[in-house]
């Protein structure tokens, strides 16, 4: 929607505290001609959503996108032997359970969302841990340009040489340069058998000369690098001042 001028801008998950890595919004950022814009972490409490009232024992049939079906593993194995249908979005299974009205089948989702299709919470809480955030990405058409004075971070992705400490050699640039990185994601080059695009976030900002040198000696290095964008970091820690 976003890459055809349809919105303005799109909200990712890239990853949960839960069920970890959200690969297939990775696999999308190797193709898409997006920039990343911002970044948002938010808790996620996920119930167990039905149209109509009914029990949980009465249950045969749940909706859900699957990553909701792996942060909720746990209380799932509890309901027994039950069909799982996967839907693209917990908006379509919400959808869809509100179209069935029926006692056998529910959906897992956010209550406040559920209220939107007329949907009852029959459980709350029924993620693995309490404490499930997701982080999310927000992406655009155009690049932000942030201001040094803002702490920020930069997205790329990359391809190395199928030799020995090729990686390493990547990493070492960061730490020769003092660049922090905060997370490190491998993913499979489809077409290219064994090959490994790789993911890196650091705390840099694209303004900076020391993000410039170490992008400039990475291109060196690297068979492909991309820049996939440079944007603030959400939670910027308080400036200590001596009082």
């Amino acid at each position: 929607m976003v890459e055809t001028g349809n919105a303005d801008y799109g909200v990712l998950p890239i990853e949960n505290t839960s069920s970890g890595s959200i690969n297939d919004v990775y696999d999308q950022l190797q193709h898409t001609r997006l920039s990343i814009v911002g970044e948002i972490t938010q808790p996620i409490e996920h119930c167990l959503l039905t149209a109509v009232d009914t029990d949980i024992d009465k249950i045969e049939v749940l909706y859900s996108h699957p990553q909701p079906h792996q942060q909720c593993s746990e209380f799932l194995r509890s309901l027994g032997d039950i069909k799982q249908e996967y839907c693209s979005s917990t908006a379509e299974a919400m959808k869809e359970v509100a179209a069935l009205a029926s006692p056998s089948v529910a959906a897992i989702g956010n209550a406040s969302s559920g209220e939107l299709y007329g949907l009852k919470p029959l459980k709350f809480g029924i993620a693995n841990q309490q404490e499930n955030h997701t982080r999310f990405i927000v992406v655009a058409r155009k690049p932000v340009e942030v201001t040094a004075l803002i702490p920020a971070k930069t997205t790329f992705i990359m391809s190395t040489g199928q030799t020995a400490g090729s990686l390493v050699e990547c990493l070492l640039v960061l730490r020769n340069h003092g660049i922090n990185m905060t997370k490190l994601e491998s993913r499979p080059v489809l077409g290219n058998p064994w090959e490994e695009m790789f993911y890196v976030d650091v705390e840099g900002n694209m303004r900076t000369d020391v993000m410039k040198a170490v992008l400039e000696e990475l291109t060196k290095i690297t068979r492909y690098i991309k820049v996939l964008g440079s944007y603030p970091i959400e939670n910027v820690a308080p400036t200590e001042i001596d009082v």
